[in-house]
């Protein structure tokens, strides 16, 4: 399919420094000629509410258990904007990191965001790949209206001036033909690698939950812990509250330049300069909490999750977020303290003790963590648990990093790919007119897209709002 693809006959100058060539029967529109915003208000509330991600485009907003119940902090949706299929869907705050996207369904999106509908001529779902592609989120972040990037908005003059390629109808629904192909063979095989991927962490989580639980010698005499969900404990083993082992400390940055860092439940407290995206960023980092080495960080929002760990790193984080200090610091090896409390049993106790309203939004304050049982074994044994962990999780990280680096080259390869057929690099018309019909692939929430991140676009759509 891919390899007989050539480019046009015949090109010409775009006349626009951040756009080459185009075919010559294409042409060049502002975006206000090819659309139209839309201001319809929900009466009721009672719609399907939608929200707009930089990763998925434009999704049905669910609860974590997958019911329809509104996932959202505001009381009321009355007043929520009306979204029609093939609509166009903009979070004005995050336009620039490609939060936008056509929709597929009906519903009622964030009165933060617009919405517009698409002229005779423009076919949606191109300008849905074309307007999410790099050189064109380049493009939407230079005419978007702000002082600093934490600030930028794209509003609808913006959008109406940006420069948008418009290829003949019959272009335009060939190219969405074979796009559409190539995202759907690609996706079913990102999808695949991802099931294994879940599988292997749950031989991981298996390994990690046996040790910190029960220690190495499976022959040790064991005693009730005295809590239903730990079970038994090796008997020379304590159990303390979190109480006794932690000390929460609020220690704040006045220069605001030191490392910053980001606590996910993929990769606990890390840089977010080790980071591959494009996340939101705060005007000033000053007034952000400090943290150091050794030092416990628990993302309050998503702790339930698993969004918290033992930090290696100096740094600062959000100021929402926890830090837990060690009272005797000799006592607590780290990394065995880190894997404890991101096994499954620690995260469905996490989840019973944080309070809100929805699962969404549910936090764990510092007086229920403090209620927190921990088990104990003695430091040089939490060492060697530690040590053995790494042994026999060695095999199965380096098999996970391999996945997780070639899902990243095929949404590489398939940004590369895209990018060339939209803006007209290669001709796909010929190509197109033998595939099958079929529809966009559903979008799928990726558990490999980091907590923190997501978090990001649900605090900018409220807050706009």
């Amino acid at each position: 399919m891919i390899e007989g693809l050539k480019p046009y006959p015949e090109y010409k100058e775009s006349g626009l420094p951040w756009l080459d060539r185009i075919p010559s029967n294409w042409n060049l529109r502002r975006m206000k000629l090819l659309l139209h915003e839309i201001d319809s208000r929900s009466s009721s509330g009672k719609e399907q509410l939608l929200r707009v991600s930089q990763y998925t485009g434009v999704t049905q907003r669910k609860t974590n258990d997958g019911s329809d119940a509104p996932n959202t902090r505001a009381s009321s949706l009355v007043g929520y904007k009306r979204v029609n299929t093939h609509d166009l869907v903009i979070n004005i705050m995050l336009a620039w990191n490609g939060s936008m996207g056509v929709s597929r369904y009906e519903g009622i999106a964030s009165p933060a965001y617009c919405v517009y509908r698409f002229k005779t001529g423009a076919r949606p779902w191109y300008y849905h790949e074309l307007l999410r592609l790099p050189v064109y989120k380049g493009r939407i972040k230079t005419a978007s209206t702000g002082v600093v990037e934490s600030r930028l908005r794209l509003y609808s003059d913006d959008l109406g001036r940006i420069e948008a390629i418009q290829p003949p109808p019959e272009d335009q629904d060939a190219i969405i033909r074979f796009v559409t192909n190539v995202n759907g063979r690609i996706e079913r095989v990102i999808r695949a690698k991802k099931k294994l991927i879940g599988l292997l962490n749950e031989q991981k989580q298996v390994i990690i939950h046996r040790a910190v639980t029960r220690g190495l010698d499976p022959s040790v005499p064991l005693k009730p812990s005295g809590i239903p969900w730990l079970g038994d404990i090796p008997a020379h083993w304590q159990i303390f509250r979190a109480k006794y082992l932690y000390r929460e400390v609020d220690e704040r940055s006045t220069v605001g330049n030191e490392e910053l860092l980001s606590v996910s439940h993929i990769t606990g407290v890390t840089p977010r300069s080790q980071k591959n995206i494009t996340m939101f960023k705060a005007q000033s980092y000053i007034g952000h909490k400090l943290c150091r080495p050794g030092d416990l960080v628990v993302n309050t929002m998503w702790a339930w999750m698993g969004a918290l760990g033992v930090s290696t790193y100096a740094g600062i984080i959000s100021p929402s977020y926890a830090v837990y200090r060690p009272q005797r610091p000799t006592c607590i090896v780290g990394p065995y303290i880190d894997g404890l409390l991101r096994s499954r049993p620690y995260i469905s106790n996490i989840i019973c003790r944080s309070t809100g309203l929805r699962p969404s939004r549910l936090r764990l304050y510092p007086e229920e963590f403090f209620r927190l049982p921990i088990i104990q074994p003695p430091p040089d044994e939490q060492q060697q648990i530690v040590e053995r962990i790494q042994i026999q999780t060695a095999e199965l990280d380096m098999s996970l990093t391999s996945l997780g680096h070639e899902i990243d080259l095929l949404r590489e390869y398939r940004t590369r790919l895209v990018a060339d057929v939209v803006t007209g690099k290669l001709d796909v018309r010929e190509v197109a007119a033998s595939l099958p019909d079929e529809s966009p692939p559903e979008p799928e929430i990726d558990t490999l897209v980091d907590n923190e991140d997501l978090d990001d676009e649900d605090t900018s759509e409220e807050d706009a709002a």
